[in-house]
């Protein structure tokens, strides 16, 4: 009778298991290791009928998952009270045993159970080797529904295989949720209601406005706003011309600043236009007003108008406002420049239209966690190396440039960012070698979390580039 163990079977290589992706997060079970000899004697594989014979059922319990047949000492399904198996030991009615497994061979004890036999290896390799590991060729939401069967809590599964496991759950959750969502909305939009013109019209400017690909009209109003932005960010960086400001000091207008006025006047009319037009056709008004996208293009749209209301006043009143008036429309004019200015959130409004800025905002949203250990080891390194160099360059060289802690503190930022400016330079040997060590340590804490990212965003594009296509057809 073969007996299941290491040798014959090597589940661990079949183990998507990498110590690089240990978490740290899971760390309430350690880690179980493999005693030789002893667990691999908890399981035997029947290969052939007959041996069921010379099998002691008071010592072992037969066990049929899916046609394959095996062997587990009660003893051992002792140790697993609550798994599915372990309470088969506190069975003593044919009722009890029914509410555990499908079916019971009374004539053979052989408890039977419709499951996956090779999902049941899974199981198995937990029973005979003390190891819960997931296999790369099984569906991990399938293996979650196995274990659920099975009663074996993930909490004994190796920390990397959980990592893995609880990562792909949280994505399918999350997208069931979309779906979800998708669904509702569809069947909102399908709700049989009477085909009146009004509706046919918001149907159509909601796929003119919303969906590019709906038809003509939706590739040309997708242009047109395309087109507007980069119009809106040349005529913006013109505007900060040399010329045009000193014209624009003196109270004057050429005609370059008259036709730059054009333009961003057409360009402000499309762009409130559109928003109109995304305003009318939106079903809930009160989620439109609330969506971050036009949040911003309501921010990018109104410094257009307050300039039109707000006009500087006449130099030649100055008298007429006692105390600085010049003063008065120097802040004037600095706040209005501030309003142009913030046209170039215009910049934003490409990531309608663009997967590749959805998928940025997407994994900035989905990496919190990351931006927020790289800010923490930043924020640390910052505080130790800033009074390292400052001690090294004011005991050595005076102070010069690191006259302080804090003045230090953008030294050591731009240091461990690796930009470098130069305008603060150690001089001394300590110095520079504590600037070694920032820059060094800058390199690794910049990369730790890079690789969390990268999967994020690879994963948030997939996503986002397969909603496309689906919207698509």
């Amino acid at each position: 009778m073969p007996i299941i163990s290491n040798a014959n079977h090597d589940f661990s290589n079949l183990s998507v298991s990498d110590d690089s992706s240990l978490d740290r997060i899971f760390t309430e079970i350690p880690e179980t290791e493999t005693i030789k000899g002893v667990y691999y004697q908890r399981a035997q594989f029947i290969r052939r009928p007959e041996d069921l014979v010379s099998i002691d059922h008071g010592l072992l319990a037969v066990i049929n998952v899916g046609g394959n047949r095996y062997t587990f000492p009660w003893s051992t399904l002792e140790q697993f009270p609550l798994t599915r198996l372990g309470r088969l030991c506190g069975c003593r009615s044919p009722e009890d045993i029914a509410s555990v497994c499908d079916d019971y061979d009374e004539a053979r004890k052989e408890f039977f159970f419709d499951r996956s036999p090779s999902a049941f290896r899974v199981i198995l390799n937990f029973l005979a080797a003390g190891k819960l590991r997931l296999l790369r060729e099984m569906c991990v939401l399938s293996l979650h529904d196995e274990l659920t069967y099975w009663g074996v809590e993930m909490a004994y599964m190796e920390r990397c295989c959980k990592r893995k496991m609880y990562t792909r759950i949280e994505e399918v959750h999350e997208q069931e949720r979309r779906e979800e969502e998708r669904r509702q909305k569809n069947a909102m939009q399908r709700v049989p209601v009477e085909e009146t013109k009004y509706r046919k019209v918001m149907n159509w400017l909601r796929d003119m406005v919303e969906n590019p690909q709906s038809g003509l009209p939706g590739k040309i109003f997708a242009c047109m706003s395309v087109i507007m932005v980069a119009v809106t960010v040349i005529s913006l960086c013109i505007s900060t011309m040399p010329d045009l400001r000193e014209e624009e000091n003196r109270g004057e207008c050429s005609s370059k600043c008259y036709n730059m006025f054009i333009i961003e006047t057409v360009c402000v009319a499309w762009f409130s236009l559109e928003f109109i037009l995304r305003f009318i056709q939106a079903r809930s008004k009160l989620d439109f007003l609330r969506g971050p996208l036009n949040i911003i293009d309501a921010m990018a749209i109104l410094p257009y108008y307050v300039s039109l209301v707000v006009t500087e006043e006449d130099p030649t009143q100055e008298h007429d406002r006692p105390g600085g008036g010049k003063g008065y429309l120097d802040k004037l004019g600095l706040v209005l420049r501030i309003l142009r200015a913030l046209r170039i959130l215009y910049v934003m409004r490409l990531a309608r239209h663009s997967l590749g800025l959805q998928t940025l905002g997407l994994t900035v949203r989905r990496s919190t966690r990351e931006f927020g250990l790289l800010l923490l080891f930043l924020c640390v390194a910052v505080t130790l190396f800033s009074p390292l160099v400052h001690l090294a360059e004011s005991e050595l060289t005076g102070p010069h440039d690191f006259s302080s802690i804090p003045a230090s503190y953008w030294w050591a930022i731009i240091s461990m960012t690796t930009v470098g400016y130069g305008d603060m330079v150690p001089r001394s040997i300590p110095g520079q070698v504590v600037a070694l060590s920032s820059i060094l340590s800058g390199i690794l804490i910049m990369a730790f979390p890079a690789t969390s990212i990268f999967h994020m965003f690879s994963r948030s594009y997939q996503e986002l580039k397969m909603e496309h296509d689906r919207l698509f057809k």
